[in-house]
């Protein structure tokens, strides 16, 4: 669950080529981010993350887990979104993205392992982000909002690392440089790129002026 670190589900065998597949993802993901044409794009192999990503970038909803479908739509929670967006200066569309990915957006969300809100806070990440009710909505959003800036602070403002890391946890981020090979995390980053992606589509107005970050 996100803010707690993934414990040992590293692919075996092939977790060196693992590694090496997902670092030569970074500038597919960054393009993605950017909105690049998928022929603009330089070939990549086929198949798992790969072929998730380059599909999320056009066809985000294939991917909804259990969070409703329709990651473009507006929700009661837009405007405090924006506000913690533009406070921590961070991009809406992947605020937005990471909340419907954690929670689909239900403000009443709790896992098995202790998260809950729409940004589903660990009690001790939580605590630290100064979120004293994670089932708050603002309370939840500005401590999402803060615990997200503080990892694209640490990983020198690369996105897919940060969200890697509220996932998976930061230590394994920087244990394999980047995205780390857990099918959970693979997947976590794809889709909440993908419905950033879609919300952009549908809120063009709300994009940054300087573009993504």
């Amino acid at each position: 669950m996100s803010t707690q670190a993934i414990s040992s589900e590293a692919l075996a065998p092939g977790e060196a080529s693992a590694v090496a597949r997902v670092r030569q993802l970074q500038e597919l993901i960054e393009q993605a981010q950017t909105g690049v044409a998928p022929s603009q794009r330089a070939p990549e192999a086929t198949g798992g993350f790969s072929t998730a990503l380059a599909q999320a970038s056009t066809q985000p909803v294939a991917y909804a887990s259990s969070a409703p479908a329709g990651g473009g739509s507006s929700t009661p929670y837009d405007g405090l979104i924006a506000q913690a967006a533009q406070r921590y200066g961070l991009d809406p569309a992947v605020l937005h993205g990471l909340i419907q990915q954690e929670s689909g957006f239900d403000p009443s969300a709790q896992s098995s392992a202790g998260a809950a809100g729409l940004t589903q806070l660990m009690p001790g990440t939580a605590s630290s982000m100064g979120v004293a009710n994670p089932l708050n909505p603002a309370e939840a959003i500005e401590g999402g909002a803060r615990y997200l800036s503080g990892l694209m602070s640490q990983f020198s403002g690369n996105t897919t690392d940060a969200l890697a890391a509220y996932n998976a946890g930061p230590g394994a981020v920087q244990q394999y440089g980047g995205v780390p090979p857990y099918a959970e995390t693979q997947d976590y980053v794809t889709k909440v790129l993908g419905y950033a992606q879609a919300w952009r589509q549908s809120h063009p107005e709300a994009l940054p002026a300087g573009g993504l970050a």
